[in-house]
């Protein structure tokens, strides 16, 4: 990956302007309606929790080729009930590795795809990037299918993003047009665990910020804005270059921008409380996204690099 640029927002929970940048002169008053509705929406919301030390079980899965990481990763939706027909390998030219897709049936064919790439390069052990983000993805399936839900969630492993988003690119490729038309939100997961929880601003779109902001607010839990263009790309680039509205939570702040692709990619640098409430926040910011669908005639306002 290249040099960062870099950018520090303190996240005002609501009102975004243009370019991703957060407004500093949030009315107080729509601050309070949002966050009533928010709270209201989290209560309403039904999510479930694994433990901690099973979350910190699936996080040390991380050892090993991405030909082992893939077969964990299959192994561990399925321990969590995510099973054929709705469990499957998408094999992807050039890639020894598949897409690993679970699917999560709603009541309508509205759909919010949930991604992470488990791939990792030689240096370091990729627990970090991206394990950390694979490893969440059976554990949201299992916070998520213990109630009926509206939308249709799909979890994808994607293979392939350290060699230029092989993986996702071909998975978006795959979908028809009335497929694509369909996705209202796609979260990627991409390098957790080093810190509490960032969103990628430029590359997320404003709508979707704005629930997190006020999910994360109104359960008390710490996000904050960090934008990381020039470090390189990740898996949600693919479903921009669609037009499909995308989120991306990572972790880096310029102080551990040196762990990536790094050996100091390694289980010491992780902080699994901030890991944890991470998890947390992404279950019950599912559930609530879940609740409500996008406006109609919404458009995205991430661009593609």
């Amino acid at each position: 990956m290249g040099h960062h640029k870099e950018m520090w927002a303190a996240i005002c929970k609501v009102q975004l302007l243009s370019r991703g940048m957060i407004s500093r002169h949030c009315s107080k008053l729509f601050i309070l309606a949002w966050m009533f509705v928010a709270i209201h929406l989290v209560a309403q919301t039904q999510y479930s929790l694994a433990k901690q030390e099973i979350v910190k079980q699936r996080l040390d899965f991380y050892k090993g080729n991405d030909t082992k990481r893939e077969a964990a990763l299959m192994q561990l939706f399925i321990q969590v009930g995510c099973t054929a027909p709705h469990l499957s390998e998408q094999p992807v030219p050039s890639r020894k590795q598949p897409n690993v897709i679970c699917v999560l049936p709603g009541s309508t064919s509205e759909t919010i795809v949930v991604g992470a790439h488990f791939d990792h390069v030689e240096d370091g052990d990729g627990v970090v990037d991206n394990w950390s983000g694979a490893s969440l993805l059976p554990s949201l399936f299992q916070s998520l299918s213990g109630s009926p839900r509206r939308h249709t969630f799909i979890f994808v492993g994607f293979t392939g993003e350290e060699e230029g988003l092989v993986g996702s690119e071909y998975y978006v490729q795959q979908l028809l047009p009335d497929q694509i038309s369909k996705i209202e939100a796609m979260i990627n997961m991409d390098t957790l665990a080093l810190g509490p929880t960032k969103v990628w601003v430029t590359q997320s779109d404003p709508r979707l910020v704005n629930a997190i902001g006020v999910v994360a607010q109104s359960m008390k839990l710490p996000i904050a804005a960090m934008n990381v263009d020039g470090v390189g790309e990740s898996d949600e680039e693919s479903f921009i270059r669609k037009k499909v509205c995308t989120l991306t939570v990572h972790s880096l702040t310029p102080q551990t921008l040196h762990i990536l692709h790094h050996t100091a990619d390694n289980p010491s640098a992780l902080h699994f409380s901030d890991y944890y409430d991470t998890y947390h926040l992404l279950a019950a910011y599912l559930a609530v996204l879940d609740t409500r669908f996008a406006p109609e005639g919404h458009i995205c306002t991430a661009k593609p690099k």
